[in-house]
């Protein structure tokens, strides 16, 4: 899954779709897409990526409690 970054607007290769639809990990790890080659692995933190739409993650992805108001 590719998301991209907010403020640079790099795309992210996401390693592990678990770490990102866990609401209580708020890092993920990813290969930026830079270049024609293989990017080493780094971390995210996921309140700093997007959908390469524009469009915010899902709050459940985000938050633990997002079922309380």
């Amino acid at each position: 899954m590719f998301l991209q970054v907010k403020n640079t607007s790099d795309l992210v290769k996401i390693t592990n779709i678990q770490e990102l639809i866990d609401p209580n990990i708020n890092i993920v790890h990813g290969q930026d897409q830079e270049g024609q080659e293989e990017q080493d692995a780094d971390s995210f933190e996921k309140q700093n990526l997007v959908f390469p739409s524009g469009e915010s993650l899902p709050r459940c992805w985000l938050d633990a409690n997002y079922r309380q108001v």
